[in-house]
C-alpha cells in the first residue's frame, strides 16, 4: 500500500454512490465491492484526501510508488482503470479531472467518516484469487457469453488460440462473472512459470489454498475436491499439456462439482472437452477511405485507440488516420497483444510511421513491463510456441513461410515435402500446427486451406533464412506458382468470375513475392521469364494493369535475354503494348512493342497471337485519332478471320464499326457493330491469349450506344449503355469497367441530360481509375466531366483541366481530344476570355478535319455558336451561321440528335431577333423524324418550342 497518513487509515471517504475504505483497500458502489487494483486504489486515496486540489503527477508517483522508479505510462494505465471504475453512468460527471501540464484534481464533494472495524460489515470471506483487471476488455463480449454458455453445458471448456490473442483475458472475464455462483469459489491456476508437468496437481493445490503433503498429490487433490463446488481456471496449459490433461481427466471423474476452464494454444484432448477457438479481433477488410466513426465499430481498432489513449492522453483517431490504423490491425491479424504493443509506440512513431515500421515488427513491438514474461514482446510470445514444437514441426513451419497467402495440402507438399513420405508427414505437421494455433485453418472451395498468421510468418521467415534453406524453398515456391497459374488460366474459362476470384484472387501476394525473388536473386533468374509469362493472364483477371506493365518491362531487360524464347519475347511485347496503352495511353512505345510482337507472331505462324497483336494495333490507331489506319488494320484482322478461327470471327467488325462511327458513317458503323454485339456468344478457349485487351463485344456495345443516340434512338441507346455496364461489371476487368462508365454510361447520360446519373457514373469511374492506377482513364474521365460541369453551370477548374488536357495530348490520345478541347474553349469564354475560347474551339474542329473523325463537328459548331451568341451580341449572324452549318453536316451524316440540338439553338436565336420561319421549319422537320426518346430533355425542349409557336 502507498504511504498513506495514519490519521486516514481508520476513515472512509464517501462520494456519490461510492465509498472508499483505504485501510481495507476497498472501494464500494452502493455497498457492492468493486474490483480494482491496489495501485489504482492508492491513487484514489491520495486524490480524495486532497479533494478539490491539483495533485501533480510526480507527487502521485512518489506517494504510490515510494522509492521506486516507474514510467508515466504506469500512472496513465492505473488512472484509466480508476476512471472506468468510477464511471457512475447516467451521464454523471467524471470524478477526476485532468489539469493539462500539472496533474489531476478530484472534483466531486467528499464526506469523511470513521470506517467500521475489522469484524464489521466490510469483512468478506475470500472466495477467489482472481487478479483485478486494470484495462477495459474490448471486443470479447460475444466470446465471454459463449464460454459462459459452454460452462453451463460442459464441465471442461478450453479456450484455444494463438499466443497473445486474448485467451486469458476472456477466461478471467468469465471467471469474474462467475464469482459468487460457486459455493467453494473461483480459482485461477497459472502454469506459465511451471516447467515440470508432474507438478500440475501441486500448482492447483497451492492456488486453491489446499495444504497437503502427499507422495501422491493428484490423489490428495481429488480427495479434497470430491464434494466441492468450484470453478478452476487453468491458464497457459500448452507447455505442460500432458500433465494438465492427465490431472483434469482424473479430477472430472472423481469430483462431480468441479468445473474447469482451460486456456491453451492447443486442446487438452480430454474426454468431454468443449473447445472454443478464439479468433483475432475483427478488423475491416481493405478499406482505403473508412471514416474514424466507422473504424471504431471494429474491436481491433477500438482496442488500438483505447491503448494508444492510455499512452498519450491527447490521442484521437481522425478520418485521415483511420485507414492507416485499420491497415496496422490487419497486418497484426487482429492479435490483441500485438495491437496493444503497437499502440504503445504511437507516441514516438505516429500511426503512419508505425505502419511503415511493421516489417521489423519484432523490434518495434518490443518489451513492455508487467504481465507474463512470454507476453512482454511479440517475439517472446511466438518463441514460447516455437519451443514446444518437434523438430519436424519446426522445419515445416519455417518452410511454409514462403507462402504469403493461404495454401492447401497439395501446395504445402509441393514446397515443403522432401521424399515419397511427404504427403503423410506434411499432413500430420499441418494438423499439429493448426491445433497449436500457429496455422489458421478453414474450409474454402470444398477443401481445407491454411494460412500462417502474419506475425508468425515473419518469425518463420527469420528461421528460414537462418537455416540456409531459403533459396531452395523460394525456388520450389516459384515453380509451384507457375504450375497453379497454368491451372488458374484454364479455370478462368470454366468457372464463374466470383468462383474464380474466390479460388485464385487471394493468391496475388504469392505471385508478387515469387516475382520479387526471381527478379532480384541470381538463383531465380532462370524462372523469372517463365513466371512472368505465366502471370500475365492472371494479372488481367485481377486487373493489375500497371503492375503487370512493370513486371513485363523487367522481364524484357537484357539480363534476362538468355532465358527468353522467341515466343516469350512475343508474349511479353504484346503484354507491354497493351498495358501501356490501357494505363498511360497510345504512346509511341505501344506501337513499337505491338509491331515487334506481330513480327514474331508471323514468324511463328501463330494466328491467335497475330490476331491479338492486330487488335492492339487497331485500338492504338483508333486512340490516336486515325480511324482510316484503324480500318486498315481491321482488314488484316478480317483476312486472318477467314482462316476459320471461331472465337475471333467478327472482331474486325468491332474495330471497323468504331472507326466508321468516328468518320460519320453512322449507318455502316451500326451495321458492323450490331453484327458483333448480337452475334451468338462463343466461349473463347484460346486461354493463353487472355491478355490485356478490350473485350471486343463490350467495346462494340459502347460504340453502338453512341451511334444509336446520334441516329435519334435515345431509348435504345440508354438500354445498350446499360447492357454494356452490366457486361463490364460481370467481367471484373478494370479497363472494361472504366470504358463502360466513362465512354459509355457517362456519355449517354450527358446526351440525354440525366445529370444526376452522369455524376454517379463519373464519380465511380474516376474512383475506379484511381484505384487501379489508370492515369489515362482518370484524365479522360476528368475531361469528359468538364462538359458535365458546363451543363450544370458548376465551377470549372481551368488550371486542373489544362493539366489533364496536356497529359492526354502528350500521351498521344486524339480520339476524344477535340471534344475535351472544346469544353476548355467554352469554359475560357465563360470566364471572359472569349478570343482564346473560340481559338480553342476552332483548333478542335481543325483536328477533327485533319484526322477525318468528323462525327463531332456539328456539336462543336453548335457550341461555338452558343459562345458567340452569349458573349458578342454584335455577331449574332455568325452564331446563326454556325447553327446552320451544324444542321447541314448533321443531315449529311444522318446524325439526327445533333440536327435537333442545333435547330433548337437556331430557333431560340431567331426568336430573340423577331422570328424566322425557315428556322422554325428546320426544327419541326428534325423533331418529327424521331420515333422514340420523347422523354429526354432535348426532345422535351424542342416540343415546348414547337407548341409555343402553334399556341398549344
Amino acid at each position: 500500500m502507498a504511504d498513506i497518513p495514519e490519521e486516514h487509515t481508520g476513515r472512509s471517504f464517501a462520494f456519490g454512490p461510492f465509498e472508499l475504505v483505504p485501510q481495507r483497500q476497498l472501494l464500494m458502489r452502493n455497498g457492492v465491492p468493486i474490483r480494482l487494483g491496489g495501485r489504482a486504489l492508492d491513487i484514489l486515496t491520495v486524490l480524495v484526501e486532497h479533494a478539490g486540489e491539483v495533485v501533480g503527477k510526480r507527487e502521485l508517483i512518489a506517494r504510490v510508488w515510494p522509492k521506486t522508479f516507474v514510467e508515466d505510462g504506469n500512472l496513465k494505465v492505473n488512472m484509466n482503470a480508476l476512471r472506468r471504475a468510477l464511471d457512475a453512468g447516467d451521464g454523471a460527471p467524471p470524478c477526476i479531472a485532468t489539469v493539462v501540464g500539472r496533474g489531476y484534481r478530484f472534483v466531486v464533494p467528499v464526506e469523511v467518516a470513521l470506517s467500521r472495524d475489522a469484524d464489521g460489515a466490510f469483512s468478506q470471506r475470500r472466495d477467489n484469487n482472481l487478479p483485478t483487471a486494470t484495462t477495459r476488455i474490448i471486443g470479447r463480449g460475444d466470446a465471454v457469453d459463449a464460454v459462459r454458455q459452454d460452462l453451463a453445458e460442459a464441465r471442461l471448456v478450453s479456450i484455444v488460440g494463438a499466443g497473445g490473442i486474448g485467451k486469458t483475458t476472456v477466461a478471467l472475464a468469465v471467471a469474474e462473472a462467475t464469482v459468487g455462483s460457486r459455493g467453494d469459489g473461483v480459482w485461477l491456476v497459472e502454469f506459465a512459470a511451471l516447467r515440470d508437468p508432474a507438478l500440475v496437481p501441486n500448482a492447483i493445490a497451492a492456488a486453491i489454498g489446499l495444504s497437503a503433503h502427499s507422495a501422491n498429490m493428484l490423489a490428495a487433490l481429488c480427495n479434497a475436491l470430491r464434494d466441492k463446488s468450484m470453478l478452476i481456471i487453468l491458464d497457459s496449459c500448452e507447455h505442460v499439456i500432458d500433465g494438465v490433461a492427465s490431472c483434469v481427466d482424473r479430477l472430472l471423474a472423481t469430483a462431480p462439482g468441479i468445473v474447469i476452464l482451460a486456456t491453451s494454444r492447443e486442446p487438452l484432448r480430454v474426454r468431454g472437452e468443449r473447445v472454443r477457438r478464439l479468433p483475432g479481433l475483427a478488423v475491416p477488410t481493405e478499406a482505403s477511405s473508412i471514416s474514424a466513426r466507422d473504424a471504431l465499430a471494429y474491436p481491433a481498432i477500438e482496442l488500438f485507440v483505447d491503448r494508444a489513449t492510455d499512452r498519450r492522453e491527447d490521442f484521437e483517431l481522425s478520418d485521415a488516420d483511420a485507414p492507416i490504423v485499420a491497415a496496422i490491425c490487419r497486418r497484426l491479424d487482429g492479435l490483441a497483444l500485438a495491437i496493444e504493443l503497437a499502440a504503445t509506440r504511437v507516441d514516438g512513431l505516429g500511426v503512419a510511421g508505425l505502419l511503415g515500421q511493421l516489417d521489423d515488427r519484432f523490434r518495434v513491438l518490443e518489451s513492455r513491463r508487467g504481465g507474463p514474461e512470454r507476453h512482454r514482446t511479440l517475439l517472446a510470445t511466438i518463441d514460447w510456441s516455437h519451443a514446444l514444437l518437434s523438430e519436424a514441426e519446426r522445419l515445416t513451419m519455417r518452410r511454409l513461410a514462403v507462402f504469403a497467402a493461404s495454401f492447401n495440402l497439395e501446395a504445402a507438399i509441393a514446397v515443403v515435402g522432401d521424399d515419397s513420405d511427404a504427403r503423410s508427414a506434411v499432413a500430420s505437421d499441418l494438423a499439429s500446427l493448426a491445433s497449436k494455433s500457429l496455422l489458421a485453418a478453414e474450409i474454402a472451395d470444398g477443401e481445407m486451406n491454411y494460412r500462417l498468421l502474419d506475425s508468425v510468418r515473419a518469425y518463420a521467415l527469420e528461421k528460414l533464412v537462418a537455416s540456409g534453406e531459403q533459396p531452395e524453398m523460394r525456388r520450389r515456391h516459384a515453380e509451384h506458382c507457375i504450375a497453379w497459374l497454368a491451372v488458374a488460366r484454364l479455370d478462368s474459362g470454366r468457372l464463374s468470375r466470383a468462383a474464380w476470384l474466390a479460388r485464385y484472387g487471394v493468391r496475388i501476394d504469392d505471385v508478387r513475392n515469387a516475382l520479387g525473388w526471381a527478379f532480384t536473386e541470381e538463383a531465380g533468374a532462370p524462372l523469372a521469364v517463365r513466371l512472368t509469362v505465366a502471370a500475365i493472364p492472371f494479372g488481367k483477371q485481377v486487373s493489375l494493369i500497371d503492375e503487370c506493365r512493370t513486371v513485363v518491362e523487367t522481364a524484357l531487360q537484357a539480363r534476362f535475354g538468355p532465358y527468353r524464347t522467341e515466343r516469350d519475347d512475343l508474349v511479353l511485347n504484346l503484354a507491354l503494348g497493351a498495358t501501356v496503352l490501357h494505363s498511360r495511353g497510345p504512346l509511341a512505345e505501344v506501337k513499337t512493342s505491338l509491331t515487334r510482337a506481330l513480327g514474331l507472331a508471323e514468324h511463328l505462324a501463330d494466328t491467335d497471337l497475330q490476331l491479338d497483336c492486330l487488335r492492339g494495333l487497331s485500338e492504338y490507331e483508333l486512340w490516336t485519332g486515325d480511324s482510316r489506319a484503324a480500318m486498315a488494320v481491321a482488314e488484316s484482322i478480317r483476312t486472318l478471320e477467314t482462316k476459320g478461327e471461331p472465337a475471333a470471327a467478327g472482331d474486325a467488325d468491332a474495330q471497323t464499326g468504331s472507326a466508321l462511327s468516328w468518320l460519320g458513317a453512322l449507318g455502316a458503323a451500326r451495321h458492323r457493330l450490331e453484327g458483333i454485339v448480337y452475334r451468338p456468344l462463343i466461349r473463347d478457349h484460346r486461354g493463353e491469349t487472355d491478355r490485356f485487351e478490350f473485350d471486343q463485344r463490350l467495346t462494340a456495345t459502347g460504340a453502338l450506344a453512341t451511334v444509336l443516340w446520334l441516329q435519334g434512338y435515345a431509348d435504345q441507346a440508354m438500354e445498350t449503355a446499360k447492357r454494356q455496364l452490366r457486361d463490364a461489371e460481370a467481367s471484373n476487368y478494370a479497363v472494361s469497367l472504366c470504358c463502360a462508365l466513362l465512354h459509355g454510361s457517362l456519355i449517354i447520360a450527358m446526351y440525354v441530360r440525366d445529370y444526376a446519373a452522369a455524376v454517379r457514373y463519373l464519380d465511380r469511374g474516376l474512383a475506379h481509375a484511381s484505384t487501379h492506377g489508370l492515369s489515362i482513364w482518370r484524365n479522360m474521365g476528368f475531361c469528359a466531366g468538364g462538359r458535365l460541369k458546363l451543363y450544370m453551370d458548376q465551377p470549372f477548374d481551368l488550371a486542373a483541366y489544362r493539366g489533364a488536357l496536356a497529359e492526354i495530348r502528350q500521351g498521344g490520345f486524339r480520339m476524344r481530344y477535340p471534344n475535351y478541347l472544346t469544353n476548355y474553349g467554352e469554359a475560357l469564354a465563360r470566364t471572359g476570355d472569349v478570343a482564346r475560347g473560340l481559338a480553342a474551339i476552332d483548333e478542335a474542329m481543325a483536328l477533327c478535319r485533319e484526322s477525318g473523325q468528323v462525327v463531332g463537328i456539328p456539336e462543336i459548331l453548335r457550341i461555338k455558336g452558343n459562345v458567340i451568341r452569349f458573349n458578342d451580341p454584335s455577331r449574332l449572324d455568325s452564331a446563326a451561321e454556325c447553327y446552320r452549318q451544324s444542321i447541314e453536316l448533321a443531315r449529311r451524316d444522318h446524325a439526327l440528335a445533333w440536327e435537333l440540338r442545333s435547330a433548337t439553338s437556331l430557333v431560340k436565336l431567331a426568336r430573340q431577333q423577331g422570328g424566322d420561319d425557315d428556322a422554325e421549319a428546320l426544327l419541326e422537320t428534325a423533331f418529327f423524324k424521331f420515333t422514340e426518346g420523347f422523354g429526354t430533355a432535348d426532345l422535351r425542349r424542342a416540343r415546348t418550342l414547337i407548341e409555343a409557336r402553334h399556341g398549344h
